[in-house]
């Protein structure tokens, strides 16, 4: 795998509003299909996590046959120990509108919603502000596309593209069954296309740079920068834009404490790095994906009550609509207690893991899913920290 120093990057924080104006006017003058080639060329990825190209995402709902379409902005920042969405909100929210609305003219969308975590409340007055004064000047522009905010309903769940939709829609929120996709069928069951804060910021900037810029930096698989909420036992923390492609070695060099033991790639949801794999281990779509939390643990830290706090998360946080992530996850967090204290033999973590690997193919959503995820890597790389 290709591997690239730790390099940063200044294309999200840059200046906000005269930049994001300047390249929507740009873009405004250019065809539907034009933008839509500069962000397949670009090669930009969903920053949420997921990694599905997002010039694609556009064109699949460009091409259906609707007069309503709709844009929505996932700002249901609910991931543990990912805190830069929030940042972006505050910092430069302009372009976050603005790239709603280059994606909206790019696909034929007239109305955007922007998702906000319940617990952003506090951004709310301030980016409401901003927003009527961006509509305005949308409005003067002859682009006839409205942005909208609602406010989140406080579960971690909401996150999950379908649940968010059903949120909006004034229904519970509770993930869909797919197909079909939110391309075909999704806000108010009309095409819609969903992309994170990140992405949609990411897009006013590669409308300015241009693709070739965008592409250049990263590797083949993991092209641009991405921004990271680092936290946990650094003297660094905070958030960074960075190159994908990095080593989780150069990444503890420049962010640990001179004892990392382990690195949470991808928050409660991600997979648990252990010393011994630093170096083999790239930040990116080729090795460990991340949505941006970067959590650093030293040797003080119990693993074991690390997994614990994560599978005490899910099981709060489960919707509780399928068997596998609702009894699974209240399953592997009461078997590694029986383990930890003596009450299961400590091959019975060989079962747990069965269990997580089942629930990673049968459960109907991205939680369920991914729960294996720290599970397996966490009980794998450090076995002894729940046995004793």
């Amino acid at each position: 795998m290709e591997n690239k120093k730790l390099t940063k990057v200044d294309l999200i924080f840059e200046n906000d509003g005269t930049c994001a104006t300047t390249v929507l006017d740009k873009t405004l003058s250019m065809t539907q299909d034009e933008i839509i080639n500069a962000m397949i060329d670009s090669g930009i990825k969903g920053r949420g996590g997921a990694g599905f190209q997002t010039g694609l995402k556009w064109k699949f709902t460009k091409a259906e046959d609707s007069y309503e379409k709709y844009i929505v902005c996932n700002a249901d920042e609910g991931e543990p120990g990912t805190f830069k969405d929030r940042e972006i909100l505050d910092k430069v929210p302009i372009k976050v509108f603005a790239g709603m609305t280059i994606a909206g003219y790019a696909v034929g969308a007239k109305k955007g919603f922007l998702y906000l975590r319940a617990e952003y409340n506090l951004l709310l007055k301030a980016l409401n502000e901003k927003l009527e004064t961006f509509n305005a000047t949308i409005k003067e522009k002859g682009f006839d596309f409205n942005i909208e905010i609602r406010s989140g309903a406080g579960a971690y769940i909401c996150g999950e593209e379908s649940a968010l939709f059903e949120s909006i829609e004034g229904k519970r929120g509770e993930p869909r069954n797919k197909p079909p996709y939110p391309t075909v069928s999704g806000l108010f069951g009309k095409p819609t296309v969903i992309n994170n804060v990140e992405t949609l910021t990411y897009a006013v900037m590669i409308m300015k740079i241009g693709a070739d810029k965008f592409r250049a930096m990263g590797t083949e698989d993991s092209r641009g920068g991405k921004v990271f909420s680092i936290s946990g036992d650094t003297p660094n923390a905070g958030i960074y834009e960075l190159e994908l492609g990095m080593s989780v070695e150069d990444f503890v060099k420049e962010f640990g404490d001179g004892d990392t033991k382990a690195v949470q790639v991808g928050g409660a949801s991600g997979m648990c790095v252990p010393r011994k794999k630093f170096a083999d281990m790239i930040i990116g779509y080729e090795g460990v994906t991340t949505g941006g939390s970067m959590m650093l643990f030293n040797s003080s830290r119990s693993m074991y009550n690390v997994l614990k706090d994560y599978l005490e998360f899910f099981t709060e946080e489960s919707c509780g609509q399928c068997t596998p992530c609702r009894v699974g996850c209240q399953q592997l967090l009461e078997g590694i207690d029986a383990v930890k204290h003596g009450e299961k033999h400590p091959s019975y973590l060989d079962s747990l893991k069965k269990l997580a690997e089942t629930m990673k193919l049968s459960a109907k959503c991205g939680l369920g899913q991914s729960v294996a995820n720290p599970f397996i890597s966490i009980v794998e790389n450090f076995r002894e920290e729940i046995i004793y």
